[in-house]
């Protein structure tokens, strides 16, 4: 299509910054590169501290001052369904741009925009339900005498915020962000990663056509250690969301400390997936396979540790395995594929380590385990079973289609083996018997359970992690607190 390359023609980008395409003040760039084909798409700009700090400057212009400062409620509810709309009208080509950055399956990509429209759409309707509460005094040992108060609180934006956004799904992982924030009325400043940067900035021509006024919301790009690092430690910015690794969240909320900005982090995960022996065993192998394969495995919430049944588990595992050796690997763009390449050879590089640490430390390896492919990008789908806890195949985030299989002999054993991990994002038990997955369910430490199904999203659905996979809830009605302020106000009557 002609519109999969109109954007591409132009192949230095530029900074969205207060309506306008800017260049960067260093005129440095990024390449942005193929993982399947090690081609050029385009280049980036390598945005330093000035940049950041010329965003930031729009973005606090624009919350104090001028159009967005004047937009009602309802007028952000139009923005973002029109924003919703033109997602939708441009799927296709920024499904196209995701795959050529990221690798995954196009037909994944595109998917994907449904949810990213579907975000939009949803706190579109919650821009004009934000609402404070009114409060019944329970003791009145301050009042002055003869005095009663009337007590109030009001909900106001919490200002400029930073969105910084990882890699491996731009546009989904951006609307968690962007779209409660302008729901809320507060501006933003966007910094995609350096990998993945230009499904975001076509989506900025997106914000232009919706008609946001200047400032509401900018894009910068850059490396994470310059770029990203100015903008969570810049005293201007009120709150920082983050999703990605938790070692940089661990550094997001040291950077964050320059004025106390409030944060919300959405980080790494160790999922289990729980098969019990009355599971139907052929939907529990489906709802596996999805869950470590899709997108590579690299989603923060992939199923990566399976726990089946002793009775059951060889049925399991090796229907798991069989599909596995079923999946055609390749450039993501051709429509046969089913999973792409890993981001790029670094990330393929530490998904083969932890592949080969696990055989090390003594885990089995029934299919896979291979990195291969032009650019060194492609990492086959691994089945590791016969592992314990403490390797470090099971206890560390992989970022990548490897899962790791053991047994357990009775039920009880589950909530040990599916905690004893640093992270809580999310989990899945598969079984016929909904008293026992709901007893479950409440003795998993994670965000996020999921029963008979998993990677089941919607933007009704709060998103989050325990221990240390973050803070907060992306999604539901609830995302929206991420972004405001209470304010109580007492009157003497």
């Amino acid at each position: 299509m002609a519109t999969k390359t109109e954007f591409l023609a132009t192949p230095d980008k530029q900074n969205f910054i207060n309506g306008q395409w800017v260049a960067s003040v260093s005129g440095e760039m990024i390449d942005s590169i193929n993982p399947a084909t090690g081609k050029l798409n385009g280049r980036i700009p390598a945005s330093n501290k000035q940049d950041i700090d010329a965003a930031v400057a729009a973005a606090r212009a624009a919350f104090t001052d001028g159009a967005w400062h004047d937009c009602t409620p309802s007028e952000r509810s139009i923005l973002l369904w029109k924003l919703a709309d033109l997602v939708e009208q441009h799927a296709e080509e920024l499904a196209y741009l995701e795959t050529i950055d990221q690798g995954k399956p196009l037909s994944h990509a595109i998917s994907e925009m449904k949810g990213v429209a579907g975000q939009y759409r949803f706190y579109a309707g919650m821009a004009t339900k934000i609402q404070g509460e009114t409060y019944s005094q329970s003791m009145d040992r301050h009042n002055p005498a003869g005095k009663k108060t009337l007590a109030y609180s009001v909900k106001e934006p919490i200002g400029v915020v930073a969105a910084i956004v990882p890699w491996n799904a731009p546009l989904i992982l951006l609307a968690f962000k962007l779209a409660p924030a302008l729901a809320t009325g507060c501006s933003v400043v966007v910094k995609p990663a350096e990998l993945t940067s230009l499904s975001t900035l076509k989506f900025a021509e997106l914000i232009q056509q919706a008609g946001f006024p200047a400032g509401a919301v900018n894009i910068v790009c850059g490396y994470g250690h310059t770029a990203g690092a100015a903008l969570a430690e810049h005293t201007d910015v009120d709150k920082v969301s983050f999703t990605g690794s938790t070692k940089t969240g661990k550094a997001i909320i040291d950077a964050a400390k320059t004025n106390l900005k409030k944060v919300s982090l959405e980080l790494g995960g160790k999922s289990p997936v729980v098969v019990l022996p009355d599971a139907n065993i052929a939907e529990a192998i489906t709802g596996a396979v999805r869950a470590i394969t899709y997108n590579s495995g690299q989603i923060c919430i992939a199923g990566s540790r399976l726990y089946a049944h002793e009775a059951i588990y060889d049925q399991l595992v090796s229907g798991i395995v069989k599909v596995f050796k079923t999946l055609k690997i390749g450039d993501g763009i051709k429509a046969d594929t089913m999973i792409g390449p890993m981001v790029n050879q670094h990330q393929a590089n530490i998904v083969k380590s932890y592949i080969d640490a696990g055989i090390a430390e003594g885990a089995e390896l029934l299919t896979g385990g291979n990195q291969f492919g032009d650019t060194n990008c492609f990492i086959e789908p691994t089945v590791l079973s016969n592992v314990n806890n403490t390797m470090k195949c099971v206890q560390e985030e992989i970022f990548g289609p490897v899962l790791v299989c053991q047994k357990f002999s009775d039920v009880s054993e589950i909530p040990a083996l599916a905690n004893d991990t640093i992270y809580g994002l999310g989990a899945s038990i598969w079984t016929q018997d909904i008293s026992v997955a709901n007893r479950l369910a409440s003795q998993i430490k994670a965000g996020v359970v999921w029963i008979n199904g998993h990677n089941v999203f919607d933007p009704a659905f709060p998103m989050g992690g325990y221990k240390q996979s973050g803070w907060s809830r992306d999604a539901g009605t609830q995302a929206v607190e991420n972004f405001l302020e209470t304010k109580t106000i007492i009157t003497l009557i």
